[in-house]
C-alpha cells in the first residue's frame, strides 16, 4: 500500500491492476484529486506528477500576457491629445 505525496491518503491498488503497471503511469489520486505518477513499484510509491504542474503553469503564464498584452494597448493609444484641451 503507499501513500498519496499530496494528501497522505492511503492508495490502494487491485493487484491485478498492479500487475498491468508500469513505472511512470499516471493515477488520480481519490483523496485529493492529484495526478501522481508511479515511481516505484516494489514498494508502490508514488510522486506528484511535474508535467501538469508545467502546463498549469503555462495556462497561467499565457493568462498573464494577455492581461499584459491589453494594459499596454490602451498605453499605445494614449497620444496626450486629451490634456491638451
Amino acid at each position: 500500500m503507499a501513500t498519496c505525496p499530496e494528501c497522505d491518503i492511503e492508495i490502494e491498488i487491485d493487484e491485478d491492476d498492479l500487475e498491468e503497471m508500469e513505472v511512470g503511469d499516471p493515477w488520480v489520486c481519490d483523496g485529493c484529486a492529484s495526478t501522481l505518477r508511479i515511481a516505484a513499484l516494489d514498494p508502490l510509491e508514488f510522486d506528484v506528477d511535474d508535467d501538469e504542474d508545467d502546463e498549469d503553469d503555462e495556462e497561467e503564464k499565457s493568462e498573464d500576457d494577455d492581461v499584459e498584452e491589453l494594459d499596454g494597448d490602451d498605453e499605445d493609444d494614449d497620444d496626450g491629445d486629451d490634456w491638451d484641451e
